[in-house]
């Protein structure tokens, strides 16, 4: 049965599927010996043999889902260009694992490894809109009003407006002048939870994403992982709107 290439390579656990895309435009990836440049390509796993950077490339056999509590000072990514540590440091499986998503180098928190790049697809693709929860720590006394901002959509990058998030005061430090928020919101934008505080007046001086679709990392110490349950994957696999047993699809 013949699929795109870019999704094939996902499902090898290479990387995600936009990411895939660029290796291929790239000139990174060969089928039966000649490189392919054209996105619209379509294999036969079953008969192709696929190729990227000289190996072979073939789908793993059992697909494995990891939630990792990312400390600060990692990348996200599965090799960086400027020899920083990776998140891919502190996961040592056997499988060729891909992060799904991101988390900027500063902030700690829950994130998912796999090498399932159908998961990845539909975790990271905006229409399915997967439930993110912060703990942010804020420099200055957050208002009603701004947290009310927040809650309706705040600007960012001067022409986006975020969607509604749930927001709610966990604490307010008069003497340190600081404040910190739990928001949740349903959308991924680059550094967007720094942005809309950022909007609102206020900078972020700590990050934390505490649950992806619920699923929290309270009982994780930093630094650590699990592996997922077959029930959790599914919870997150089916909690975005755009989901498929959404009734928009």
């Amino acid at each position: 049965m013949e699929e795109r290439l870019q999704k094939y390579l996902a499902n090898c656990g290479i990387c995600s599927r936009r990411k895939a895309e660029e290796l291929i435009k790239y000139g990174k990836v060969s089928v039966n010996g000649k490189i392919v440049t054209e996105l619209g390509t379509k294999i036969n796993p079953k008969v192709d043999k696929v190729t990227y950077n000289g190996k072979e490339v073939k789908e793993e056999s059992k697909h494995v889902y990891i939630l990792l509590n990312k400390p600060i000072g990692y990348v996200t990514t599965a090799k960086d260009q400027f020899d920083r540590d990776t998140v891919m440091d502190l996961v040592k499986v056997k499988e060729r694992l891909v992060p799904v998503g991101r988390l900027d180098m500063y902030t700690s928190g829950a994130l998912i490894l796999t090498n399932d790049g159908d998961f990845v697809y539909q975790v990271t693709h905006p229409k399915h809109e997967i439930e993110k929860t912060y703990t942010v720590t804020i420099k200055g006394i957050v208002t009603d009003e701004e947290v009310e901002a927040l809650r309706k959509g705040v600007k960012i990058d001067d022409y986006i407006i975020t969607k509604p998030a749930r927001v709610k005061i966990l604490k307010i430090d008069e003497e340190k002048n600081q404040s910190r928020l739990e928001i949740t919101i349903h959308e991924g934008k680059n550094r967007q939870i720094r942005k809309m505080c950022e909007a609102i007046g206020h900078k972020v001086l700590a990050l934390h994403r505490s649950k992806i679709a619920g699923i929290g990392v309270k009982d994780l110490d930093l630094g650590k992982w699990r592996y997922l349950s077959e029930k959790e994957v599914k919870k997150i696999l089916f909690s975005g709107t755009g989901s498929k047993n959404s009734s928009d699809n």
